[in-house]
């Protein structure tokens, strides 16, 4: 029986098979694989010469170095990447508009907050020090709530610190800085802490509470001073007396049913492979235009592995701002690479090879699949709250642990992770949805895995068919009645906020 082999576009000069192949195995087709090949890594479909474009999802993702004969690996070390996209005069709008899916929909239930653009779907109290110094008294104070205070108010889903690395020693009116500063300052306000604030300062740090906060909410019911306590026992008496009044407040709030509308969703990939392109990032991005069809926002991000592709999302720009903004945010982001002397190749990762990836090129490709066909409506800066509804870029650094801080800064709820190789990662103040691009990452870890998208490479199911499998699980998520594997193990990764700024 031949092996089945999976060629994205017609005019692709290579394909991956589904399964790893030994050499003189029969291929789809009729092709003898000539070495053996990894599940998911490149087969020349012909003879390819030396200097010849490889070509996937009908695009070029590299240049040969060497000839290979049809049936031949194509691996990393055999591809020259070329520069990246021309960023001057970058055609925006070109794309044709594609007719959405009808979403069938349209409502979730969610906690309101009068005034707000967005809804919160957990109900969480959140507590954010002013400087690192204090995160260890905050961290033992939320350690006694959640004993003592936390079973006494059954509404409140958690409490979390939101502790960061900042506040002292971080040069502070510079450039850049306000990216950390803006991304803490709307991090405190993401629509599932419920429009409570909670502001620990030490006294002395150079982020004060009035950076933070604005000045009807920089007062004493919503901010506490260390240096002005008696004692480790006092600091925590503050805390703890604080919170309670906020925990009888969230306690008292309720699920509404509410429009899509209310909804803000973040889409991520970690851990990819050759899988990730055409099975769960293709899902996600057919969940997310579902989503976008709705009238929620959908925001997506990794700059650096969206940069190779980035002409083909100014083509769905719905407007020049947005255009012209996405080049910006490429702009600053390759001349901060180079200040620190590095360039987008520095992706792929070792995982990522190993999974098939051979070129950054490749693997944005792949990256921006999870955005879908929707219309680009607005372009975040890092950490900044969207205006619109719809499909939104947000700038952010493609590392999952950043990307993950900063889309909670920009408000979304919930995030949908898609991985290939697999990752335990999670959020603390908002539930992450899994899904795999390979079918064996389920069956290896059926526990952390929310949903298979690897059933696309098998053939047993369609994007469409998986993608609205994700899109009610999304719904159910957010309307409380589904709980992500990581939001059930409390699994979650240290908040890290991306500060571009000198660390003084």
């Amino acid at each position: 029986m031949s092996v089945r082999i999976i060629q994205i576009h017609e005019t692709d000069n290579v394909a991956i098979p589904v399964e790893a192949v030994s050499k003189g195995a029969i291929l789809e087709g009729g092709l003898t694989a000539l070495d053996d090949i990894p599940q998911g890594h490149k087969i020349a479909l012909r003879p390819l010469a030396a200097g010849e474009p490889v070509i996937r999802y009908g695009a070029v993702i590299g240049y040969l170095k060497q000839a290979a004969n049809a049936g031949a690996w194509i691996n990393e070390t055999m591809i020259e990447v070329p520069p990246p996209p021309d960023l001057d005069n970058m055609p925006w709008g070109t794309a044709s508009a594609a007719a959405l899916p009808v979403p069938p929909r349209t409502v979730f239930r969610g906690y309101d907050i009068p005034g707000a653009s967005f809804a919160g779907i957990r109900n969480i109290l959140a507590i954010m020090p002013a400087v690192q110094c204090v995160s260890g008294v905050v961290n033992a104070a939320v350690e006694k709530m959640k004993r003592e205070l936390l079973p006494r108010f059954p509404q409140v889903d958690d409490i979390v610190p939101l502790n960061h690395a900042y506040g002292c020693g971080v040069a502070m009116n510079v450039k850049d800085s306000a990216i950390w500063i803006g991304s803490l300052k709307n991090l405190l306000r993401n629509p599932n802490f419920g429009g409570e604030i909670m502001v620990v300062g030490l006294g002395c740090e150079m982020l004060t509470p009035d950076m933070l906060l604005d000045p009807e909410e920089n007062a004493p019911e919503n901010v506490i001073i260390l240096q002005e306590c008696r004692g480790f026992t006092g600091m925590i008496d503050a805390i703890l007396s604080m919170a309670e009044k906020k925990l009888h407040r969230l306690n008292a709030r309720k699920r509404t049913e509410l429009p899509l509308s209310k909804l803000c969703v973040g889409m991520q990939c970690g851990g990819s492979d050759a899988f990730s392109g055409i099975t769960s990032n293709p899902v996600a991005g057919y969940a997310s235009d579902l989503l976008a069809g709705a009238g929620a926002a959908v925001l997506f991000s990794e700059t650096t592995e969206v940069r190779d592709g980035v002409h083909l999302i100014a083509a769905r720009c719905a407007g020049e701002e947005a255009a012209k903004k996405l080049a910006a945010e490429m702009r600053w982001y390759d001349a901060y690479l180079r200040a620190g002397g590095a360039d987008r190749t520095a992706n792929p990762s070792p995982g990522n090879k190993k999974g098939g990836l051979a070129t950054i090129i490749e693997k944005a490709l792949g990256c921006i699949a999870k955005s879908g066909t929707a219309p680009v409506t607005e372009v975040l800066s890092p950490g900044e709250r969207p205006s619109q509804r719809g499909l939104i870029f947000a700038g952010a650094p493609a590392s999952d642990m950043v990307c993950g801080a900063q889309q909670l800064a920009s408000g979304i709820v919930l995030q949908v992770f898609m991985t290939g190789r697999g990752t335990p990662y999670g959020l603390a103040s908002a539930p992450v949805i899994k899904v795999s691009s390979r079918t064996i990452l389920k069956e290896l870890w059926p526990d952390l895995i929310d949903l298979n998208a690897g059933t696309i490479a098998e053939g047993s199911e369609t994007i469409a068919e998986a993608g609205l499998r994700l899109f009610n699980m999304i719904i159910d998520a957010a309307s409380g009645d589904y709980k992500p594997w990581a939001e059930r193990y409390k699994l979650h990764n240290d908040l890290t906020i991306f500060n571009p700024a000198p660390i003084t």
